[in-house]
């Protein structure tokens, strides 16, 4: 048995809503970069927990991520909140009845990097498990905002790695059956994969 680098992974889509598009900086790299992470849950077994803020307002996840959708990815829960963190009563019933032997290894992409996606990390760190935050998958209206909300999460212990970065840390071992596949994610988004580090990643 391959030793897993990550151990209980569970990936956390932060409020990805179509009213968003046009005030988010960048949010089309931000959307691909989930696409990406999603297709590799999939291959690597990764429960999905997606929500949405004030959906009646800003309307509803972004259709092009299929969560929920027939022949889409099936989220463990996918709720409507107002709390500004993703850590509300019904996503806490959810990660206990995922019954880990451990801390969970939470990955974070969505927005707005210095609110939602602050207080979802803060809230999982302060639980006791890891955080990695994607750097390639997060942003905020304010293109500003997000090295500002990065430096702050690396400074209260959350991983800030990319997607790619994440994505082999969670295979760990080029022998293991699921890096073929894992590859196969990799090259199909190497083009977007470029573009989006040159936005949302540039130093």
């Amino acid at each position: 048995m391959a030793h897993k680098r990550v151990a209980n992974p569970a990936l956390f889509i932060c409020d990805l809503q179509e009213k968003f598009r046009p005030a988010i900086h960048e949010f089309p790299k931000v959307v691909a970069t989930a696409q990406k992470l999603l297709k590799a849950s999939q291959v690597l077994n990764i429960p999905v927990i997606a929500t949405t803020q004030n959906r009646a307002r800003l309307g509803e996840t972004c259709p092009e991520l299929a969560l929920d959708a027939p022949g889409g990815i099936k989220t463990l829960c996918h709720v409507d909140k107002t709390l500004f963190s993703m850590i509300t009563p019904e996503v806490k019933k959810t990660l206990d009845s995922l019954k880990a032997s451990g801390p969970l290894s939470c990955i974070i992409v969505g927005i707005e990097s210095h609110i939602c996606v602050t207080q979802t990390a803060l809230d999982l760190l302060s639980a006791g498990h890891k955080v990695y935050v994607i750097a390639d998958g997060v942003s905020s209206c304010n293109k500003e905002e997000v090295p500002i909300a990065l430096a702050r999460l690396r400074h209260e212990g959350a991983a800030v790695v990319t997607s790619e970065s994440f994505l082999y840390e969670c295979v760990g071992d080029a022998g293991t059956p699921e890096f073929k596949q894992i590859i196969k994610v990799v090259k199909d988004h190497s083009q977007s994969t470029k573009d989006v580090l040159q936005t949302l990643c540039k130093i």
